[in-house]
């Protein structure tokens, strides 16, 4: 269903703008003027239809929902089940999204949504030509509710799905926010005192023709080259980081990357059990949803933001495909803590294993808890130490040449 832009006055007198769908242009003035609106202007809109490269990300899955998004979608999703639970045909719930959705970006996305849907396109294939809302997790739920006739509570599901993983990123960002703060402060200070105050101890040494201590000298010549180079030591930063990345893009690189934070003390073990918490909780939430196993692992396995973990269970896909378990395969994998490979044997042979990956999820949880206050413990000392550290020879080099002058004196 295409849409309209108006530009209209309303029975106050004032100049409203607004967007509504409608079959075309002498319909979508019919409705504004049932709204007792005074319609200046109408044209067509493009806003809600897709450009050929949006299809083309949709289709293969290249653009990721950012927090913000994450955020919008969780909140419509329960609003969208609310609605069909409610009895509401979808066609009228999305109307109803869009009527009341947050911003104009996701109202734009939902009318397109909405206009596949009235043309027999599955809600399932339509969200997933949205990929900067929608996860290739979120559609593979959907097609299973649309399949199983319960769409409204696969979409509840989806909403608890997504408020638990905001919770669980939420948890490491929140523990990282002071000491990024105390790195920032430090960096600052330090710059202030290289920039300003260490030119002015070294031009007053100079004027009276005196040497300079060792640690001084060092610390000048550090502040000269980074105000003389300041922009190429910027364009270096830049072209590592470009580098890096780039490395890290590719298959080898990145898998020695992600094995190497995996290793990192402390920290490598705060994000294999966040991986660990969330392959469960995304795990069961699929199998709940009525998603078959194989298709549920491959879903799964995009979620973990990792290649050793994501590579460790596409093997555990290959060898179910050939007629294995799945809890075998783990615990072969070395990758999975050998417990997390015990319970899911324990669910298959009870038939219960979206309960037993719940346990998981929710123990795995508290264990995100316990590693980040570790996390947090060990960082903010260290961080501490070493800006002491800084900020104190620092004040040797500029107390030092002081002192000379004093004796002199």
């Amino acid at each position: 269903m295409p849409i309209f832009e108006y530009k209209a006055i309303t029975p106050d007198g004032t100049t409203t703008k607004g967007i509504v769908d409608a079959d075309s242009p002498r319909e979508a003035r019919n409705q504004l003027r049932n709204k007792k609106l005074l319609v200046q202007d109408i044209k067509e809109s493009r806003r809600g239809k897709p450009t050929t490269l949006t299809r083309l990300r949709g289709l293969q899955g290249v653009t990721a929902p950012n927090k913000k998004r994450l955020d919008q979608t969780a909140a419509v999703t329960r609003q969208l089940a609310s609605l069909l639970g409610a009895g509401i045909p979808l066609s009228e719930a999305l109307r109803a999204i869009i009527e009341q959705a947050p911003d104009r970006q996701i109202e734009s996305v939902f009318r397109d949504i909405r206009e596949k849907v009235t043309q027999g396109i599955g809600l399932g294939d339509a969200v997933a030509m949205h990929p900067a809302y929608f996860t290739e997790l979120y559609a593979a739920m959907v097609r299973a509710g649309e399949a199983a006739g319960a769409l409204d509570n696969v979409l509840v599901k989806l909403s608890d799905y997504l408020q638990a993983q905001t919770r669980l990123r939420n948890k490491v960002g929140a523990a990282m926010i002071y000491p990024m703060i105390m790195i920032i402060v430090g960096v600052i200070v330090v710059a202030i005192l290289i920039t300003f105050v260490v030119p002015k101890i070294s031009r007053m040494m100079t004027s009276r023709g005196k040497q300079l201590p060792f640690l001084t000298e060092v610390l000048i010549g550090t502040s000269q080259f980074f105000t003389n180079y300041w922009v190429l030591v910027c364009l270096g930063i830049a072209a590592l980081s470009a580098i890096f990345n780039w490395i890290i893009r590719t298959e080898t690189g990145g898998l020695i990357w992600d094995s190497f934070k995996l290793k990192i003390p402390v920290f490598g073990d705060l994000m294999v059990k966040q991986s660990i918490a969330r392959f469960a909780k995304t795990f069961s939430t699929l199998l709940r949803s009525g998603v078959p196993v194989i298709e549920a692992i491959t879903v799964t396995k995009n979620t973990l933001n990792n290649r050793v973990l994501s590579n460790a269970l596409q093997k555990v896909h290959d060898h179910i495909v050939e007629g294995a378990d799945i809890a075998t395969p783990m615990r072969v994998s070395g990758v999975f803590p050998p417990v997390v490979s015990y319970m899911i044997a324990v669910g298959e042979q009870a038939g219960n294993l979206d309960d037993v990956l719940d346990q998981i999820a929710d123990t795995y949880d508290e264990e995100v808890d316990l590693a980040t206050q570790k996390l947090t413990s060990v960082i903010e000392p260290l961080i501490i130490v070493c800006l002491a550290v800084v900020v104190a020879m620092i004040i040797m080099a500029i107390v030092l040449p002081l002192l000379q002058l004093q004796k002199v004196e």
